[in-house]
């Protein structure tokens, strides 16, 4: 068994974008990994969600351990209190109470099956860095999900997705604290009642806080190719045996054309799920729209595409003041510059009216609400 240890991060030398002020301090009863727990008093949280929404923490705390995140649980004990990752997949209000920042690194190879080896990450990892440490140390099937952004503890929550891969198609287990029991547990993927964009983490809203989670990706790898955007760019590049690495990189170049990079331009990726219909409501809605873009399911309903049904009402590359819908995207709403949480629902509530009436199709969001 091949020996993959991320040793460079344990979680100590991270350095988070928090805009402290002059508020920050240690408090010296709680046990972290530095035998103390950090908590940062009116923390700028700009920085730490994608869309960029401004808001501010009263206090915020940086997890770096599983004894850590107990220790701030003890601190918020009786207080409501926000769990955040990457922020890339949340619309934050204005104002927050307690905060927790999920920060918990490392990545490691845990174990195998017969068929599969087990890679277990620290919550606080990046995505897309992880997909491309795992391509590096010859571990294929993270690469159709190149590119999403966000944390990896909050990958299951949304059951992440793209070009025929799910998270849940790859992963092992999760573990996480239990609100409920007030332990430290392991759920395993049947355990997470995964759906599309969904999971027991998003459908018991506060129960699990997720610490890490363990992947499995299989010894005998099978190259995915069901989307055509894949195929076609794989072609254009001459590649006609593809390699795990050449699809990561197809997919890259793929969505850098299709997607803003949320540091230069707010934005959450895709804002709506891509609606199920009926096959009849489907049969009324060809005859109109003989074009339409559509993915038949396994259980006969079909999948349509929202960025197709927003563009065709009309709201590609349109803005309402500080809010736009993408140029390259209709699934993708932008900041402006200085946008508020009420400007992204409100061109996001036009958007799902106008689509409702053009095609009787209800568009629902992607991101959380998090109040």
């Amino acid at each position: 068994m091949p020996t993959l240890v991320d040793t460079e991060k344990n979680g100590l030398n991270s350095k988070p974008p928090y805009n402290c002020g002059m508020n920050e301090h240690s408090h010296p009863t709680c046990a972290d990994t530095t035998d103390a727990i950090r908590i940062i008093e009116q923390a700028d949280l700009k920085q730490l969600n994608t869309f960029g929404l401004p808001c501010v923490a009263d206090r915020l705390y940086p997890i770096h351990s599983v004894e850590g995140l107990q220790a701030a649980l003890k601190q918020c004990a009786n207080a409501p209190f926000t769990v955040l990752g990457g922020g890339s997949n949340v619309l934050l209000p204005e104002k927050l109470g307690n905060v927790l920042h999920m920060d918990i690194m490392g990545r490691a190879l845990a174990g195998e099956t017969d068929d599969a080896w087990l890679v277990r990450v620290g919550a606080g990892e990046e995505w897309h860095s992880l997909v491309r440490w795992t391509l590096e140390k010859g571990l294929p099937g993270l690469e159709n999900l190149s590119l999403i952004p966000g944390s990896v503890g909050a990958a299951p929550v949304q059951n992440i997705g793209a070009y025929g891969v799910e998270l849940a198609d790859r992963l092992h287990s999760v573990e996480a604290w239990d609100q409920h029991t007030q332990q430290h547990v392991t759920l395993m993927r049947d355990d997470c009642t995964f759906a599309y964009r969904d999971s027991i983490f998003k459908q018991q809203p506060g129960r699990y806080i997720i610490t890490h989670v363990v992947l499995q990706l299989a010894k005998t790898w099978h190259a995915q190719l069901r989307y055509r955007d894949v195929a076609d760019d794989l072609t254009t590049q001459g590649i006609t045996t593809p390699t795990a690495l050449n699809i990561s990189n197809a997919v890259i170049r793929i969505r850098t054309r299709k997607l803003p990079d949320w540091r230069e331009i707010g934005n959450v990726g895709s804002f709506f799920k891509n609606p199920v219909v009926d096959a009849e409501h489907f049969a009324s809605l060809a005859a109109q729209h003989p074009n339409m873009p559509h993915y038949p399911q396994a259980d006969g309903s079909i999948k349509l595409a929202a960025g197709w049904l927003i563009e065709q009402s009309g709201w590609k590359g349109q803005s309402r003041g500080q809010v736009g819908c993408y140029d390259k995207q209709a699934l993708v709403l932008v900041n402006l510059g200085n946008a508020s949480r009420d400007d992204v629902l409100g061109l996001a509530n036009a958007i799902v009216s106008d689509v409702q009436q053009k095609f009787r199709v209800q568009l629902e969001r992607e991101p959380v609400l998090i109040n």
